[in-house]
C-alpha cells in the first residue's frame, strides 16, 4: 500500500547538511514522503538554484525537485526548528564540519542521521563514531542510512529500499517513518557497526570490480570477486563487532550488487579509470565527485591487520593505487597462502563458532527439530 503524504501541519521538519548528489536526493526522498526539508548548501548560488529553480544541475542533471524543498547557505537558518538532521558531506571533511556546527547540533534531542559511507582516514573511525566524538552527544540520537543507494536512479523515482540503523530502536523507527515514500522504503536494525561497515567495504570491492572492468576482463572474473568480496566484508565486519546477517542484507549484499554493477557508481568509475591505466592523481582529477572507497582503503587495511583479518581483494586494490601492481595482474580471488585447496568459507568461521552461511543452515535445522519453531521458542 502506498504511504500517504502527511498533512502539512504535521510534517516533520528536517534539515540536510550537504547538497551533493546524495544529500539532494535524500532531500527529495524526505519531501516526497511529506517532510518539510531545508538543505544547507555551502555555495550560495547552489542554494539559490535549489530554492528557486528546484534543480541541482551540477549533481542531479535533469531532475526536478519538489516544490517543498528549500535551501540556504546559512546553517542557522537551515537548522531552525529541525526535528531530524541529516549529514551528507564528504567523510574526510565530517569532523571539520561538525566542529564548525557543534553549538547548533550538540544540544537537543533530535536524531542526527549519517548519510555517509566512509571511514576517517586519520583515525579509522566510522562516521557515527566521529559524530559521537565531536558532538559529545547521546549515541541513542545517532542513526545511519545505508543500502543500494545510487542517487540518480532514486532521484528518477526508481523503486528501492534502504536500512536505517541506530542503537536506539525508537530512533531508527522514527527516521524510517520519515524516510519513506511511494518509491523508497526504509527498513530498520540496531546493528550500526555492520550497517556502516557494509556501506564502506562495498566501495572497496566496487573499486576492484571497476579495475577488472577497465582492464577488459569479463563476467566470470567480476562474479568471483563480488562473491569473495562479500566473504571479506563479512569477515571484517564480524571481527569488528557486527552481526553477520547485516552483511547479507541491504547494507551489505544489496549495496554491493548495486555499486559493483552500475556505471553510476563513483567507486566503480574510479576503479575503471585505474584499470584503463590512469594514475591515482589523474583519477582524482577526473572525478567531479568524491569516490569514498579510494580514501577508505588504507584505514580499512589497518583495521583488518589489527583484527587479524585477511583481505586479499582490498590488499590488491591498495597495490594498484600505489602503483605496485599492474591492473591486469589483479586477481585476488586466486590468491592463496599455499597450494593447499581451501574450503569456501569465511576466515572467521572457526573463531566465531561457524560462518554466516553455516549459522543460517544451523538455524534452519533447529527450526525443523523444533517443529517449525525457532530454537529460542519464539
Amino acid at each position: 500500500m502506498t504511504p500517504k503524504r502527511m498533512p502539512a501541519e504535521s510534517a516533520t521538519r528536517t534539515a540536510i547538511i550537504g547538497a551533493g548528489s546524495w544529500g539532494t536526493t535524500f532531500g527529495k526522498i524526505l519531501a516526497d514522503g511529506g517532510a518539510q526539508v531545508t538543505m544547507w548548501a555551502r555555495r550560495p548560488e547552489l542554494a539559490q538554484e535549489i530554492s528557486e529553480a528546484k534543480r541541482n544541475s551540477k549533481y542531479l542533471p535533469g531532475i526536478n525537485l519538489p516544490r517543498s524543498i528549500a535551501a540556504t547557505p546559512d546553517i542557522e537558518r537551515a537548522l531552525e526548528g529541525a526535528q531530524q538532521v541529516y549529514l551528507s558531506v564528504p567523510s574526510q571533511t565530517l569532523r571539520e564540519n561538525l566542529r564548525t556546527f557543534r553549538p547548533l547540533l550538540a544540544e537537543g534531542e533530535f536524531p542526527i542521521i549519517s548519510l555517509m559511507k566512509g571511514v576517517e582516514r586519520a583515525s579509522g573511525l566510522r562516521m557515527s563514531q566521529v559524530i559521537e566524538q565531536e558532538l559529545g552527544c547521546d549515541p541513542q540520537r545517532i542513526a545511519v542510512a545505508s543500502g543500494p543507494n545510487l542517487a540518480l536512479e532514486i532521484a528518477r523515482e526508481q523503486p528501492t529500499a534502504a536500512v536505517i540503523a541506530s542503537r536506539s530502536q525508537e530512533t531508527a523507527d522514527a527516521v524510517a517513518r520519515t524516510a519513506r515514500n511511494r518509491y523508497f522504503r526504509s527498513f530498520v536494525n540496531t546493528d550500526v557497526i555492520g550497517t556502516e561497515f557494509g556501506g564502506v567495504l562495498k566501495n572497496l570491492i566496487a573499486v576492484a570490480i571497476g579495475i577488472v572492468d577497465g582492464v577488459g576482463y569479463g563476467e566470470n572474473t567480476k562474479a568471483s570477486i563480488i562473491t569473495r568480496g562479500l566473504v571479506e566484508m563479512t569477515d571484517f565486519a564480524v571481527a569488528n563487532g557486527a552481526r553477520p546477517e547485516t552483511l547479507q542484507g541491504l547494507a551489505g549484499l544489496g549495496d554491493l550488487i548495486a555499486t559493483c554493477q552500475s556505471p553510476l557508481s563513483r567507486n566503480n568509475t574510479a576503479g575503471r579509470l585505474l584499470g584503463q591505466g590512469y594514475g591515482f592523481q589523474d583519477v582524482v582529477k577526473q572525478m567531479n565527485q568524491t569516490a569514498e572507497g579510494l580514501a577508505s582503503v588504507a584505514p580499512i587495511l589497518q583495521l583488518a591487520h589489527e583484527a587479524d583479518v585477511y583481505m586479499p581483494i582490498v590488499e590488491q586494490v591498495k597495490m594498484v593505487l600505489d602503483g605496485r601492481m599492474d591492473p591486469r595482474d589483479i586477481a585476488p580471488h586466486l590468491t592463496t597462502d599455499d597450494d593447499t585447496p581451501q574450503e569456501e568459507r569465511t576466515n572467521h568461521e572457526q573463531a566465531d563458532g561457524g560462518g554466516a552461511l553455516r549459522r543460517a543452515f544451523q538455524r534452519a535445522l533447529d527450526q525443523l527439530r523444533n517443529g517449525g519453531r525457532s530454537a529460542g521458542g519464539h
